[in-house]
């Protein structure tokens, strides 16, 4: 496998000696100090560029940076409708294991990415001096935010309401539709309560990383591991089981967060446990 600094040399290299390349940026996990290294870290890289159909009318171009075992180009699919304007990207898993996400984007719309950036940003070459000011990363965009006493309604609202849709699917017999609305949506509402609670107990300035993933450095073992178990859904009876460990975690965490803030917890909380607890006794009688 080829070293962090020879697959970064490649990709600079390469810019410095084409001309229709004005700048390079490094964004994502490898500018953010607080991410501990890996070997599956992607490279992240943005080419700035003047001759943007002269790039996408051939891919030979992308042959030096290594053999590669497949590619995706997600502004040229038709089953995904592209979501970067006038922007084009590569995804590249190469035979040695590193893994590449390249941007293209016209140089004409520099002001406007850094308008967008998230700040997890590294200005690596800029032929013209676009940049005339230091560009530091930092992952401040994605620390915990106490949330607002709205935030929290509607937080515990979406969680308590899509439960619902749980609870239907299971009663009607249609476990991927059940599955579905606690993964996509209610669960995740409850991570976010939980990582409210953190912040609430630690400070607001760090993150808990992409998807949570980081979460579980600052749950408690027993609770952590209650979290882990409700992803255990192959069955009607796990699935039951795993929403009303959901809903006992997210009742634990809210009324937590809504002491600390000074919040009110809503009272639909027992109404629709009372209601969930019904037909899930109507079903197994």
């Amino acid at each position: 496998m080829r070293s962090d600094e020879e697959m970064m040399k490649q990709f600079t290299d390469f810019a410095v000696h084409d001309g229709r390349i004005r700048m390079v940026t490094l964004e994502g996990s490898r500018t953010n100090s607080n991410i501990p290294r890996d070997a599956f870290q992607d490279f992240d890289i943005s080419y700035f560029v003047t001759e943007m159909d002269s790039f996408k009318e051939n891919d030979a171009w992308l042959d030096g940076f290594g053999h590669r075992l497949m590619m995706q180009k997600p502004e040229d699919m038709e089953l995904f409708p592209p979501e970067l304007g006038n922007w084009f990207s590569y995804i590249i898993l190469f035979a040695d294991g590193h893994k590449l996400d390249l941007t293209l984007i016209p140089v004409e719309e520099t002001e406007a990415y850094f308008a967008d950036s998230d700040g997890l940003v590294e200005i690596l070459v800029d032929k013209d001096g676009r940049i005339p000011h230091e560009v530091a990363a930092d992952d401040k965009q994605y620390w915990i935010k106490k949330p607002t006493a709205r935030e929290f309604d509607d937080c515990c609202n979406e969680f308590w309401m899509v439960s619902t849709y749980v609870v239907k699917g299971l009663a009607r017999q249609e476990i991927l539709f059940a599955i579905d609305h606690l993964n996509e949506i209610a669960r995740p509402n409850l991570l976010r309560m939980m990582s409210w609670h953190i912040g609430c107990e630690r400070g607001c300035d760090f993150s808990v990383g992409k998807n949570y993933k980081f979460i579980d450095r600052y749950l408690p073992e027993k609770d952590w591991d209650v979290l882990l178990s409700t992803y255990t859904e192959n069955s009607y009876p796990n699935m039951w089981k795993s929403l009303f460990d959901c809903y006992a975690l997210f009742r634990k965490y809210a009324q937590d967060v809504a002491k600390i803030l000074n919040y009110e917890y809503p009272d639909y909380d027992a109404a629709i446990t009372e209601y969930t607890k019904n037909i899930y006794c109507s079903l197994n009688q």
